[in-house]
């Protein structure tokens, strides 16, 4: 097992483990420590079947089944696919997902430990890969607020919504997505986490508010909430926060969400296909909010 990192803000590789296997107790220390310090990790030239990617996630805690409940592994709801793909006139995976700034499961009462994604189909154009996922630092981006700022909002809530980017997905133009139901809003109530939490891996703390799902800062006006969190957005997006990642075929990348925001950049046309798998690993081991 080798361990390389970018050089960035965030991500490393991780060589010599395959995946399809249960990772050892000592890799898996290693692989634990490697997402506490690198938040994005690359595991390249893996080949999993769909219980072998759910599988490796359980091993961090419980999995999520989409409240969405469509476009699953069958068998496996746990699996979750990602693709533009179309057969026989019907899609086979979300097209959409992720295509704005935000945090994974920050609307759930338990929020998103980790993401597990296996690259399968990756679109290409000119010889380059197209479909980055890009991120932020949350610990970065907190370390670099305003001390007086950093004071002021300590102790204060940001309520998250889960129906805001759904909705937000769907005004884009060509969007498939019909409106959430009413069982599936009442499955996912909006809920209230701390604005700042302590990162379970590394004991430093992060800014916890995504423009995809933060709606309102709980213990402050509507006008001062709707000004600081747009602030907020701007802050946690600037580029020495970033790191873009560019996808290959037989990857499987796993980043933690409570120190990252993340972005799927859709650059690619409708007959450049793209394939990915994914598992939400839901934060029951490692940390559980307030």
């Amino acid at each position: 097992m080798k361990v390389i990192p970018t050089g960035k803000v965030l991500g490393a590789t991780i060589e010599g483990l395959d995946l399809s296997k249960p990772l050892p107790a000592d890799a898996f220390k290693q692989v634990v420590q490697a997402l506490g310090e690198y938040s994005v990790i690359r595991f390249p030239d893996q080949h999993l079947t769909g219980q072998n990617q759910k599988d490796f996630a359980a091993q961090f805690g419980e999995l999520e089944i989409n409240v969405a409940n469509s476009y699953q592994e069958p068998g496996i709801p746990e699996v979750m696919i990602l693709s533009n793909i179309v057969e026989n006139g019907k899609p086979i995976g979300l097209a959409d997902a992720g295509q704005d700034w935000h945090t994974d499961m920050s609307y759930s009462r338990t929020v998103a430990f980790a993401n597990v994604l296996y690259g399968i189909k990756i679109p290409h154009r000119n010889g380059k890969p197209l479909g980055s996922t890009d991120f932020c630092s949350m610990q970065a981006a907190y370390k670099g607020l305003p001390a007086e700022l950093k004071k002021r909002l300590d102790g204060m809530t940001v309520l998250h919504d889960f129906n805001k980017f759904w909705e937000m997905m769907r005004r884009e133009r060509g969007s498939q997505r019909p409106p959430l139901t009413e069982a599936q809003r009442k499955a996912k109530p909006p809920v209230s986490h701390p604005i700042f939490l302590t990162h379970p891996l590394t004991g430093r703390k992060v800014l916890y508010a995504n423009p995809g799902y933060s709606v309102r800062i709980n213990e402050l006006p509507a006008k001062e909430s709707e000004e600081t969190l747009q602030f907020l957005f701007e802050h946690q997006t600037k580029p020495e926060y970033r790191y873009s990642f560019d996808w290959h075929v037989h990857d499987v990348l796993m980043w933690e969400n409570i120190g990252t925001i993340h972005n799927a950049i859709p650059n690619y046309r409708s007959d450049e296909h793209r394939l990915i798998k994914r598992c939400q690993v839901m934060a029951t081991r490692f940390f559980k909010a307030a």
